[in-house]
């Protein structure tokens, strides 16, 4: 591990020069390049020169430990142990420093939430589903708009589609794909009977035009009349649209907006995430195709939390971690499932990395 910091350390001290260098200035393109890598490394650089600096005074302090001077060298075994201590501390914040990160971490999010079994109460659990992430953005800051959406008659979703956007919104939210589970006795049965119903959600990054090419070929377009929840201005114009893919087979309908062009905009845009998801799959799967990793899968047939309302908890069931803050969750309030998450995230990816 120690060599391939130093290497990297050689890299940062190289791309320093570089981007200092008038001639690279000059060119644009390459600067950025150089600059976002300088970027990159640079937090892993300036914790192993603190850990490196910390081996320094290890040293001189054991030299200490020879004193005649019983006072100092009792000094000098207190901080040594603090130093021992520090040096571990280091280590463990540069080990996770070099977990590769992902490429899609700092992109916005595209969130589909979508009823499973339970029919009208699957639909009332993914609108508690979309009212949590709404509230959990709000407090992270993150902006959200609702890019498509098919309501029930008594207020629940079959189907809504988020964009939510802001610093970090993916590498958090990338932990909810997956199925989520409800234990309650509906609002629409009589009989005060416990139910279990599904949502889906699946969270994919916001991709640009540059990371997905769409050819114009390869999709359909059509426009019909909006149709369900909309107000006075449904059914009036031919305003929604639906794309198909043909290759993939994949449809995306939007209808939210009175514009046809802002619901086409709108259409692509999920039809992008949608085929750069297919394409991480297809990596990922020829990346380790016997290899199932307990967290971030997204894989929607994996069932990966339950909300429980007679005993009021939540239980994510990747990690084992059980919260009796069923309320405070529904709110909003997810960092607690989240930081674990991430952690345990951390800790597999750190099992398959060779640090000696």
């Amino acid at each position: 591990m120690i060599d391939k910091l130093q290497a990297i350390e050689d890299r940062y001290v190289e791309l320093s020069q570089k981007i200092s260098d008038p001639n690279i200035i000059s060119n644009v393109n390459e600067w950025r390049k150089y600059v976002k890598e300088h970027a990159a490394i640079e937090d892993i650089v300036l914790k192993y020169r603190e850990y490196k600096k910390v081996l320094e005074d290890i040293e001189a302090t054991k030299e200490l430990l020879s004193s005649n001077d019983e006072e100092l060298k009792e000094m000098a075994e207190e901080e040594l142990s603090q130093l021992e201590e520090k040096k571990e501390k280091l280590l463990e914040e540069i080990k996770i420093l070099l977990i590769p990160k992902d490429p899609n971490d700092e992109k916005n999010v595209i969130m589909e939430i979508r009823a499973g079994a339970g029919g009208e109460e699957a639909a009332l659990f993914a609108h508690d589903l979309f009212r949590m992430y709404s509230m959990y953005a709000e407090k992270k800051g993150w902006k959200v708009e609702i890019m498509s959406s098919n309501e029930t008659d008594i207020g629940g979703f079959k189907e809504v589609i988020l964009n939510i956007s802001g610093k970090g919104a993916y590498s958090r939210l990338k932990y909810e794909s997956g199925v989520h589970r409800v234990q309650r006795v509906p609002t629409t049965e009589a009989g005060g009977r416990i139910h279990t119903s599904t949502a889906t959600v699946a969270v994919l990054p916001e991709v640009e035009e540059v990371d997905i090419e769409i050819n114009p070929n390869d999709i359909k377009i059509d426009v019909f009349r909006s149709g369900g929840h909309g107000g006075q201005s449904v059914n009036t114009t031919d305003s929604a649209v639906r794309v198909t893919h043909i290759p993939t087979g994949i449809v995306v309908t939007c209808q939210d907006e009175r514009s046809q062009i802002q619901n086409r905009e709108r259409a692509l845009k999920i039809l992008r995430a949608k085929l750069y998801e297919m394409a991480l799959e297809e990596q990922q799967r020829e990346i380790a195709e016997t290899r199932k990793s307990q967290v971030g899968t997204g894989e929607r047939s994996e069932r990966i939390r339950t909300y429980n309302f007679p005993q009021g908890r939540v239980t994510d069931h990747r990690i084992g971690l059980t919260l009796y803050r069923l309320q405070e969750v529904l709110n909003g309030d997810l960092d607690e499932i989240i930081e674990a998450l991430i952690l345990n995230d951390q800790a597999e990816k750190l099992k398959n990395m060779n640090l000696n």
